[in-house]
């Protein structure tokens, strides 16, 4: 290849090169700075629904708790199968965090009874109560997710959410997260230590 065929293929290389390298270090210091003071963005209001052992789990079992809510269901056949990958990954790791709790809400409660929860929990490879799947009654989880997550509850199941919530152990949303994305996800295992840290 002469001088010139080097040239020309430096001119379509080198402005991706710059593109990447500025993605990367944009990603970066937005983690640092959205790291050092998370908003409060709303508050959980009271409910009541039923986690998979047959014990009632509601607002109070927030409270002194650093929760990571999803929403999800038992036959979901692409998106939930991936978030709950995520999600295992963070509940390995944290493991020894008693403080932090995952919390999965179905979203197709005619069909995920708690014995299919339980079984689905064991599939995932849940052995404790550090990560919880609650039902209620359809209407309940539409209203939780609008009025309380503020997240929309349309065209369910299928239409759920894959956004991941951070409640801090007030009870008060400090964080909406892809649970698809790797790089959001890396930014609220940031957030979790945060609190963490502010609350210790």
């Amino acid at each position: 290849m002469g001088s010139r065929g080097f040239i020309s293929q430096l001119r379509w290389i080198l402005p991706i090169v710059v593109v990447l390298i500025f993605l990367g270090f944009a990603t970066i210091w937005w983690a640092n700075i959205s790291t050092g003071e998370l908003p409060v963005l709303g508050t959980i209001p009271h409910f009541s629904f039923t986690e998979r052992s047959g014990d009632s789990f509601g607002r109070n079992n927030l409270n002194d708790k650093i929760s990571i809510v999803s929403w999800g269901f038992t036959s979901c056949p692409s998106v939930c199968p991936t978030m709950n990958g995520y999600i295992f990954e963070m509940y390995n790791e944290f493991a020894d965090s008693p403080e932090i709790q995952f919390v999965t809400i179905t979203v197709d409660p005619s069909r995920d009874s708690l014995p299919v929860l339980w079984d689905y929990a064991e599939s995932l490879g849940v052995t404790d109560n550090r990560w919880v799947f609650l039902w209620a009654p359809i209407d309940s989880v539409v209203k939780l997710s609008e009025e309380g997550f503020m997240i929309g509850a349309e065209d369910l199941p299928d239409g759920h959410t894959f956004r991941l919530t951070l409640i801090d152990t007030k009870g008060r949303i400090r964080g909406y997260y892809d649970g698809l994305d790797e790089t959001s996800l890396r930014v609220l295992r940031d957030h979790i230590r945060l609190i963490a840290r502010e609350e210790s």
